[in-house]
């Protein structure tokens, strides 16, 4: 009986407790708790959807004023992502000439210069798919362990007897007075260095001239023949 009257005494605290919780934060007329509470929920939701429309609107005159800012981590984060996909799309060539006169006016560093001279002196009198083999060659010998590992220094590499290329230590002065073949091969040279496919000479890195015959030739297999030059590998 005691224990009955004790929880009885505890429900009607929590009753009361409740009721003057209600008191401080109901509007209604009503005597009926529950109608109160049912219009000071929505009062409240009203009160909410006002303040998201007033959020969304600053939003907008924010975003038509240019004064909110993006995030300068997402903005980083998504332009590496086009960088990304821009680095991993692979670079497509058509072998024209109407092709290259479409491309932008080529410029580079030094490797782009050195390609652009070695394009010029070693095959500027071949066909345009020539003139890509003779830079897949350098380029392949670029990314091998047997050489120098910049294309200035694979382009001006000595050997016995000379140099690897003929033309950076005959003698002449290598000053490049056709402007057509030098812009040709400037442009050949940036779409290699860019990353345009080596689809030409099956990973080749050597080639000469059908002119002469070098002891090497003998040895490594040869991969294509184009124009007035033959292609090889070790």
């Amino acid at each position: 009986m005691r224990l009955h009257q004790i929880w009885t005494s505890a429900l009607i605290a929590l009753t009361v407790q409740s009721g003057a919780a209600f008191a401080e934060v109901t509007v209604s007329q009503s005597n009926d708790p529950k109608a109160g509470f049912s219009q000071h929920f929505r009062a409240l939701l009203g009160a909410e959807h006002e303040a998201i429309g007033a959020l969304a609107e600053a939003e907008r005159t924010a975003l038509a004023t240019g004064s909110l800012q993006a995030d300068p981590a997402a903005t980083r984060k998504a332009s590496k992502r086009k960088e990304a996909a821009r680095k991993d799309k692979p670079v497509e060539i058509s072998y024209t000439h109407g092709f290259l006169a479409s491309l932008p006016a080529p410029s580079g560093d030094a490797d782009w210069q050195c390609l652009t001279k070695a394009l010029y002196f070693e095959s500027r009198g071949e066909s345009l798919k020539g003139q890509f083999a003779v830079a897949e060659v350098i380029l392949n010998r670029v990314d091998s362990a047997r050489y120098p590992n910049s294309v200035c220094a694979v382009v001006e590499q000595g050997g016995r007897g000379g140099c690897q290329f003929s033309y950076h230590c005959d003698g002449a002065r290598d000053v490049m007075r056709d402007r057509t073949a030098v812009n040709t091969a400037g442009r050949i040279a940036r779409l290699m260095l860019d990353g345009a496919p080596r689809q030409l000479t099956y990973g080749a890195t050597h080639f000469h001239t059908l002119a002469v015959k070098p002891k090497w030739s003998r040895v490594y297999e040869r991969t294509v023949a184009i124009g007035a030059h033959l292609f090889y590998k070790p």
